[in-house]
């Protein structure tokens, strides 16, 4: 069985770790910005926000893409409960890499895959557990200043200077940590009907 030739494949993301990971599978992809709300609701754990957003990013370019195949994707780092979500400043990613030092910080990352003309609508969430070494203040500082994290769930960008930061990863799906869990992802494009690997 080929590649689905009426299916197109789109990544809402603008994400440039998402890009470059989904580069990867050698299958041409357009990129589209979901254009979201990502504000967390009261009351919902990490786990649920990335799994909502991943969903909703990807539904929300199905809905002007229905032939295409459709995959969003959201990452939220859970130390114990409470989320993480993108520094965006120096300040921000200082006070969160002073949290999360000597801690065990499960790094959410949720992928959908969506097709709004055949029905398909799945996700999958892939738990990574990553624990921090206890960090110095001017450790903190020397890496934010080399690596400018900013928008990194976390302050932790794992594919650069950010696995200095680390003790340990515990997890099942190596890309998952960058921001697309790509063994899932395929799983998920194949039950969409479209084929990785030519069968």
């Amino acid at each position: 069985m080929m590649r689905n030739p009426e299916r197109s494949l789109i990544l809402a993301s603008t994400s440039r770790y998402r890009r470059e990971l989904l580069t990867r599978l050698r299958i041409p992809f357009d990129v589209v910005a979901a254009n979201i709300d990502e504000t967390p609701r009261a009351g919902e754990t990490p786990d649920r926000v990335a799994r909502r957003l991943a969903l909703a990013k990807a539904r929300a370019v199905s809905a002007n893409h229905p032939a295409a195949v459709v995959i969003g994707s959201d990452q939220v780092a859970d130390l114990y409960g409470t989320a993480m979500g993108k520094p965006m400043t120096h300040a921000r990613a200082v006070q969160q890499l002073q949290t999360m030092r000597g801690q065990t910080v499960v790094f959410q990352t949720a992928v959908a895959v969506v097709c709004a003309d055949t029905g398909f609508e799945q996700t999958e969430l892939a738990a990574v557990h990553v624990v921090f070494r206890d960090l110095t203040d001017t450790e903190i500082e020397a890496y934010l200043q080399a690596e400018r994290p900013y928008d990194c769930a976390g302050s932790a960008k794992s594919e650069g200077l950010g696995i200095a930061l680390l003790e340990r990863i515990d997890n099942d799906d190596p890309t998952a940590l960058i921001g697309l869990p790509l063994i899932r992802t395929c799983r998920l494009l194949q039950a969409a009907g479209l084929q990785v690997l030519p069968a």
